[in-house]
């Protein structure tokens, strides 16, 4: 699929990494949107915000560079349940099925943690993410307590029930 110059490698979180993490969704969500004070929050600490509260953030990287992020923050603990977000991947590197990979990577490790539910958050206007979301096994559910302004779909993925 990848051919040899173009191989696509899905690594968890590193230090050397957090500032893509930002750039990367901040690029993404002002291209569609504003940035809200959640999206400072977890984009300026994911360390404190994502990672110690038992999340996890994946990087895809393209010849050595971090060209897509996503994010699994841990929601609560019983039941488990983690939110899919953060997702963003650079324009130049879209059409490799980089946010497929790295959403699915994020699922399996819901699934390793044995988590029951991920859910996530995004707007209408993104078809794409929409469509991607869908292939993952996300079915769509009511808008509830959205944790951004710009939200007006709300999808999650049966972990304990199965697909």
């Amino acid at each position: 699929m990848n051919d040899i110059n173009n191989e696509v490698q899905i690594i968890a979180y590193e230090p050397q990494y957090k500032e893509a993490f930002r750039a990367l969704n901040e690029e993404w969500i002002r291209n569609f949107f504003v940035m809200e004070s959640g999206d400072y929050k977890l984009l300026d600490h994911p360390e404190e915000h994502i990672l110690d509260k038992g999340g996890h953030i994946a990087f895809a990287l393209l010849n050595g560079e971090a060209v897509g992020t996503c994010a699994l923050v841990k929601n609560s603990d019983e039941p488990l349940i983690f939110e899919l977000s953060k997702m963003a991947v650079s324009p130049k590197a879209q059409g490799k099925k980089i946010g497929y990979l790295l959403g699915n990577t994020l699922i399996e490790k819901a699934k390793e943690l044995k988590a029951e539910k991920v859910f996530l958050e995004t707007n209408s206007i993104l078809v794409p993410a929409i469509k991607l979301y869908e292939k993952l096994g996300f079915k769509h559910m009511p808008v509830t307590n959205a944790g951004y302004d710009r939200v007006d779909v709300q999808m999650e993925l049966d972990l304990k029930n199965g697909l």
